[in-house]
């Protein structure tokens, strides 16, 4: 299928061919025939892109300084990579979606094949959107008019915050798409409306659909004062964009006492406090197209608001603006410059940047398209290699994947061949940086491929558990990046698939061991005979609370799906098994507990012991990862797998690389060699079972503030 690319790093727009998405649970899965370019949005993305260095690191100083701050703790070479890597993904472009339902998806209610529908999918052949961000669209409204949904309902959410009532006086200052819409709905409402922009073609539309005007070259605040009778407005809602205060400063000038400002746009919010005490004004920021936008639980999992509760959700509101659609009410004809066919998308871009005016650009799909890979879940990437031992697949296109795990088989030598995600865009982007064969969106198509033979899984956690299951019995070596999984019963069926399967390669990522710091840290304290004292310090920085990672069901948690690392780093150097261990996790009274800054003291066989401080309450200008060993009089530190520093300790004093380096590339190396030769894997199925149970039992004993204590063998 074919979907609209841009590349962040210069603004270019690609129409790629990308593997269709498979069918999801939750879903609708949407065959395309219009969508229609945010003017807005899209142009600040264009030309954001286009921009040189220094336009970008102006327009967002906040990115600059988490940039900085990375190359002070990891180093500049590190920051360097990651920011490149950040800059080289392609950005998916679209959020209003016209077409018709293929497939429905498992747990969709409402919905059949066929149905016309609207949603916030991208500028794609093909979409596959969770149901709660779908409406259907009545038979009266046509598919060009029912693309203008999702923009109509940005501005409805803005007028339901402003709450006007019949006969009141509104602003609306900026007409553009969402501006325009904006006036026909207030008109809708029976309110009086007063448009303010600076083209006079805008205007002219905007008085057209019943309202009075004003240009930004007039006295705006007097005009505003004659269109209230003299008594100010009741209410403003800025759907501009513009960096200047002035906006808000004019806003909050032309509302009566106690009159309402909403911003939908975007401004400068430096506000002048004596314009809003006098009057009692409130002011407050519109989020997108309603309640539940950006709520994982509704938008992903399709948990909707009770109506007597919440009224006017996201897909309310896009059935509100269809229903007035079907009534004449709001008519967007007029809206639509310009229509341009998907095979020239690119036109269509030049001119959203270009100094020729332009509003509404439709993009048009074929309504039956003749391509018989239109819903294949592959694309061809290269012509297919020779195959042989160690024919890599990936599971997971995320960040990780393309900028450690893949690089890292890369430079093992690995037969790239197939990469799959759920998108597709990732898969096609990482397929033909690195040379895999095939990108695809169908998991089978890897597993039951006799060509492949390993399998790299680097999907979310939920997803890790059944996955490494399913290519262990399909006869594949596996290498699952952490955590192996989530819970105990799946690490027993884990356990047990892999030890019925000697033939096959089963290994964690578990890469912090493989770091040539610790290889020197452990050849010099494997000698001595006495125990050891590790003290593990992790400053993991927070992470909201709604971040998938911190969903018990999705990511596990921080300490299963991050601190499972130096529960291995410390059982390695240990180079005994854990024989019990003890949790204790910070309680905070003023925010939701995520149980992400935790003390877990382990205890090994040989004597030694350890404790990890994984904590999330930190500042990010301190590095990361601090690890400290003391033992017979010695002392070895490294600090963030830059710099190991030891004390006491007889010809060695200090090993520092220019690069940080944490294994991962050696880990992969150490892997990709016992798939090829059949030599045992580097980590013990035992040890690697042992180090994931005792992070999941750590994550799960007790509640946050008290100490849970087990003095029970790991294993």
């Amino acid at each position: 299928m074919k979907q609209l690319l841009q590349s962040l790093k210069d603004g270019t727009v690609e129409l790629a061919e990308i593997p269709a998405p498979e069918p999801k649970r939750g879903c609708l899965r949407i065959h395309t025939s219009h969508t229609l370019i945010s003017a807005g949005t899209e142009r600040m993305l264009a030309e954001f892109g286009q921009a040189n260095w220094i336009t970008r690191a102006r327009s967002q100083p906040d990115k600059v300084k988490m940039v900085l701050d990375k190359a002070g703790t990891d180093g500049v070479l590190a920051t360097f990579d990651a920011v490149r890597s950040k800059l080289d993904q392609p950005l998916t472009l679209g959020y209003c979606n016209v077409g018709r339902v293929e497939s429905v998806g498992v747990d969709v209610s409402g919905f059949a094949l066929g149905d016309r529908v609207v949603s916030n999918g991208s500028h794609a052949e093909v979409v596959v959107v969770p149901r709660n961000l779908c409406a259907k669209i009545p038979d009266s409204v046509s598919d060009e008019d029912a693309s203008f949904t999702v923009l109509a309902s940005i501005g409805l959410q803005g007028i339901r915050l402003a709450n006007p009532t019949l006969g009141e006086n509104v602003v609306v200052t900026g007409l553009g798409l969402i501006g325009l819409l904006t006036v026909q709905l207030l008109r809708a409402q029976g309110c009086r409306v007063l448009g303010i922009d600076p083209d006079p073609a805008r205007l002219e539309i905007a008085r057209s659909f019943g309202a009075a005007t004003a240009s930004t070259t007039d006295d705006v605040q007097s005009v505003a004062s004659a269109f209230s009778r003299g008594n100010g407005v009741d209410a403003v809602i800025i759907t501009a964009s513009s960096r200047s205060n002035r906006l808000v400063s004019d806003a909050a000038n032309m509302c009566r006492k106690r009159g309402r400002i909403v911003l939908v746009g975007q401004t400068g919010l430096e506000l002048n406090r004596d314009e809003f005490y006098e009057k009692e004004l409130t002011f407050q920021v519109s989020c997108s197209y309603g309640p539940g936008r950006y709520e994982p639980a509704y938008e992903e999992r399709g948990q909707d608001y009770p109506l007597g509760f919440v009224r006017w959700t996201e897909q309310r509101n896009f059935e509100a603006v269809l229903d007035l659609m079907a009534s004449g009410a709001l008519d967007v004809q007029p809206l639509i410059s310009h229509r341009y066919a998907i095979e020239r998308a690119d036109e269509a871009m030049a001119l959203l940047t270009s100094d020729a005016p332009s509003l509404g650009i439709m993009l048009e799909f074929p309504r039956e398209s003749a391509a018989a890979n239109l819903f294949s879940p592959s694309v061809s990437l290269r012509e297919k290699t020779t195959t042989g031992t160690g024919t890599v697949a990936f599971l997971g296109a995320g960040n990780h994947a393309g900028r450690a795990l893949i690089p890292a088989f890369q430079k093992a030598g690995a037969n790239l061949h197939t990469i799959v995600s759920a998108g597709g865009v990732s898969a096609r982007h990482y397929g033909r940086k690195f040379g895999f064969a095939v990108a695809s969106t169908r998991t089978d198509d890897v597993l039951e491929n006799d060509e492949i033979d390993t399998v790299v899984i680097a999907t979310r956690h939920d997803r890790h558990a059944s996955e490494v299951l399913s290519a262990l019995r399909a006869g594949k070596h596996v290498y699952c990046e952490k955590p192996l999984c989530l819970n105990t019963e799946d690490l027993e069926d884990i356990r047990f698939e892999a030890a019925s399967r000697p033939e096959q390669i089963l290994m964690v990522g578990f890469n912090r061991r493989f770091a040539p710091h610790v290889e020197r840290m452990k050849s010099l304290i494997e000698p001595l005979s006495v125990p050891k004292h590790f003290a593990m310090t992790v400053n993991a920085g927070a992470i909201p609370s709604d971040h998938w990672t911190q969903d018990p069901t999705v990511g596990g948690g921080r300490i299963i799906g991050e601190a499972c690392h130096f529960v291995d780093l410390l059982r390695h150097l240990a180079g005994a098994p854990i024989t019990g261990f003890e949790t204790a996790f910070a309680n905070s009274t003023t925010t939701r507990d995520t149980g992400d800054t935790a003390s877990i003291m382990l205890s090994f066989a040989d004597g030694s012991a350890g404790v990890i401080n994984y904590l999330a309450n930190g500042h990010r200008s301190i590095s990361k990862e601090r690890l400290e060993v003391f033992a017979g009089g010695r002392v070895l530190t490294l600090d963030n797998f830059r710099k190991l520093t030891g004390y006491g300790w007889p010809g060695f004093s200090r090993m520092r690389l220019w690069r940080q380096d944490k294994g991962i590339n050696a880990c992969a190396a150490h892997f990709l060699n016992a798939v090829r030769t059949g030599t045992p894997p580097a980590i013990s199925l035992d040890e690697q079972i042992e180090v994931s149970r005792v992070a999941i039992e750590a994550a799960s004993r007790g509640n946050a503030g008290n100490l849970t204590i087990n003095t029970s063998p790991a294993a």
